[in-house]
């Protein structure tokens, strides 16, 4: 096993460092030799050397598709990475109902929904509905916890209305459509209401998509984000641990 400096880290390809990348990519022009030539010359302007284009495809209407292997001369210091991260411990689906019925002492409340104009409901179901997703039970098989979810195309008024309704102790908002920031836009509105209301404290607010992470969802203005690979538990671990450490103060 050869040694690896974690400071100066570079792609592996064939061989270790030798900096060998894939880059797949979308270019405005029609099919052909030129279109193959102006994507080399893009990665040859992008900084990349000796790159190769490997897949060239038709999309059709002047756009052609790349796949391409280039090499990369930039090394990371892998050692000075510090990334965000939950702190709580993950639990499994009978120690949270446990936790619940024995500390709590009554259901903890969620509310989940796809808000805006974002009519897909992929994330927010894998969290909620009964079935889950990939083996994992979704919250409303938690004997301990009353999940309601509102589906797609919810409105921040309308989630919020209904989390006062319920006396929610967690909203979940699921955001699948990324392009041109989309989520970005919609998930900072819901917190410009939140806190136009006045409430912002009074829920715990959990963001979730492909873009997420805990980084960026504490950014904007939320307790916690969920990327891909995110199970029920997960998220039921982080609410309980939140809201049971509330109750403490």
């Amino acid at each position: 096993m050869p040694t690896i400096d974690y400071r100066q880290i570079r792609p592996y390809g064939d061989t270790l460092d030798d900096g060998i990348i894939q880059l797949s990519f979308t270019l405005p022009v029609p099919f052909g030799e030129e279109a193959q030539e102006a994507a080399r010359r893009w990665a040859l302007q992008s900084g990349f050397w000796d790159p190769k284009v490997v897949v060239a495809l038709d999309l059709g209407e002047g756009f052609t598709f790349f796949v391409l292997y280039a090499c990369s001369t930039v090394c990371i210091d892998f050692t000075s990475i510090e990334v965000p991260k939950l702190s709580h411990e993950r639990l499994e689906k009978s120690e949270i109902d446990l936790l619940i019925r024995t500390l709590l002492g009554r259901k903890l409340v969620i509310v989940g929904a796809c808000i805006e104009s974002d009519a897909h409901t992929v994330g927010i179901d894998a969290i909620m509905n009964m079935k889950g997703y990939n083996g994992h039970k979704g919250l409303e098989s938690y004997h301990e916890i009353d999940a309601i979810n509102l589906g797609s195309q919810v409105s921040c008024e309308e989630l919020l209305t209904k989390a006062h309704e319920v006396l929610a102790d967690a909203i979940l908002i699921s955001q699948v459509v990324t392009q041109k920031s989309l989520h970005l836009q919609n998930l900072t509105r819901m917190v410009e209401l939140l806190e136009l209301e006045g409430l912002r404290d009074r829920f715990l607010l959990v963001a979730g998509g492909p873009r997420i992470n805990y980084e960026l969802a504490k950014e904007l203005g939320y307790d916690a984000g969920f990327g891909p690979g995110t199970y029920a538990e997960d998220v039921a671990s982080f609410v309980l641990d939140r809201v049971l450490a509330r109750c403490v103060k």
